[in-house]
């Protein structure tokens, strides 16, 4: 068993493009239909506004972010420091923040909203909360099976969450399937007899 430790950091808060790609992966809408959506719950005060680029949020949001997931998840799950966040791309309209709630400590569920707003509005919450989560500590781990033998040697490598941090929350999609990398193990231990 060879592990090695690692810490994985939330992404970041959504932008207009990054909304669209990710209602796109989880709940199946299309770009216009993400749009009209958002637009509806921008209208209802429910998110900041949703055309933007920027990934940057108000320092008031991010401390009522920070005492949600106090509330929610525990204190272990805030990190020390605030998490800034800066759009890499050159010439970003960051007139405006991120794509967040306006009030985080309405959660999707005391909302009561229902279709295509509550699944989206749960979309945006999550990722924002998570946004300002603890890191995830992980092992990379890799793992050689060898049948008693010693003819048939088999590996597996993946990862063993061994603090969940923003993935209690959420997971990023990804477009393609998930990657060996990404794959969760059980913890192991050298020697240990597998079925």
């Amino acid at each position: 068993v060879e592990a090695k430790p690692t810490k994985r950091n939330p992404p970041p808060p959504f932008t207009t493009s990054t909304v669209q790609q990710e209602a796109a992966r989880k709940l199946g809408f299309n770009a216009s239909r993400t749009m009209q959506t958002a637009q509806r719950l921008y209208e209802a005060g429910h998110i900041t506004y949703m055309r933007t680029d920027g990934v940057s949020m108000d320092e008031g949001a991010i401390r009522e972010l920070r005492f949600a997931i106090d509330q929610q998840f525990g204190k272990q799950y805030v990190p020390a420091d605030p998490r800034r966040y800066a759009s890499k791309i050159k010439n970003a309209q960051e007139a405006h923040e991120a794509i967040r709630p306006t009030d985080p400590s309405n959660t999707p569920k005391s909302l009561h909203l229902d279709g295509d707003q509550a699944r989206l509005y749960e979309l945006i919450w999550k990722r924002a909360v998570a946004s300002q989560m603890e890191a995830a500590s992980i092992e990379r781990t890799t793992v050689d099976l060898v049948e008693p033998t010693g003819k048939v040697e088999l590996r597996a490598t993946g990862q063993v969450i061994l603090f969940d941090g923003f993935l209690k929350l959420y997971q990023e999609g990804r477009d393609d399937e998930e990657d060996e990398e990404n794959r969760r193990l059980p913890q192991l231990k050298q020697g240990e007899a597998v079925n």
